[in-house]
């Protein structure tokens, strides 16, 4: 927003002429910042929770590093996804204060702790799909939730699924991750009375069909209270997670 606009809108506020469940609902519908090549919605962690994350493939490092400079103007946490070698030096470069997440192709700018509130637990089927489940798990975290990792606990050994029946009993939300046949969030499903969300993961062999095979399995889950997102979607699992967790928490 044009600060002279704000300082006036402000000003409003703090005379009584402008009620300030009216102002919250100007800012909430306030204009982009038009970067000419894109335009950047610097006011969406207002409207929903979050502010706007950056998707790195189809851009240039030189791309991403304008776009994030414009962001971390105004928030903390900034989320860059799928960000590979190439983009992670450029922000580097460019002396945006962050965290590169190599194995989750993440990163963090204008990185800022949060107490997490709730509990969002990220559970992955096996170390192959750890990628992806980690991408939920931080992205979880720097959304402001408490969360934690229950790796390689596939339901081809149900006993190291098991183990962790009370954390999981415990969570306001699960992300459950899975390859191969994408079982896993089922029989998660199946033993607590928590919202399930389901990521299929393009890993396993030939008929897996890069994902597919779980997608479907996971849409076609018996089992109450799972839903999906798209394959390797851990970004997408993470704020639905948010959405649900944060909203137990306010509730409790």
């Amino acid at each position: 927003m044009d600060p002279d606009k704000l300082r006036a809108l402000l000003a409003d506020v703090a005379a009584g002429r402008v009620a300030a469940d009216q102002a919250f609902e100007r800012l909430r519908r306030l204009p982009y910042d038009d970067l000419g090549f894109a335009k950047v919605d610097v006011h969406r962690a207002l409207r929903a929770g979050g502010a706007e994350a950056v998707f790195c493939p189809g851009k240039t490092p030189e791309q991403v590093v304008v776009i994030l400079s414009a962001l971390v103007r105004e928030h903390v946490n900034v989320l860059a996804t799928r960000a590979d070698e190439a983009v992670a030096a450029a922000v580097a470069a460019a002396g945006v204060p962050h965290v590169h997440h190599r194995l989750a192709r993440l990163i963090v700018a204008r990185p800022e702790p949060r107490e997490g509130v709730g509990l969002v637990v990220v559970a992955a089927a096996g170390t192959a799909d750890l990628p992806v489940a980690e991408e939920a798990a931080l992205v979880a975290e720097a959304l402001g939730n408490r969360v934690e990792r229950v790796n390689d606990c596939g339901v081809a050994g149900l006993h190291r699924l098991l183990a962790h029946r009370e954390l999981f009993a415990e969570a306001n939300v699960i992300v459950a991750v899975a390859g191969m046949e994408g079982a896993l969030p089922s029989v998660v499903a199946g033993i607590v009375d928590r919202p399930v969300i389901a990521v299929p993961t393009s890993v396993g062999y030939g008929t897996s069909l890069n994902g597919l095979a779980a997608l479907l399995a996971m849409l076609n889950s018996c089992a109450p209270g799972v839903s999906v997102v798209n394959i390797d979607n851990g970004y997408g699992a993470a704020h639905q997670a948010s959405q649900i967790n944060q909203l137990v928490a306010k509730i409790r």
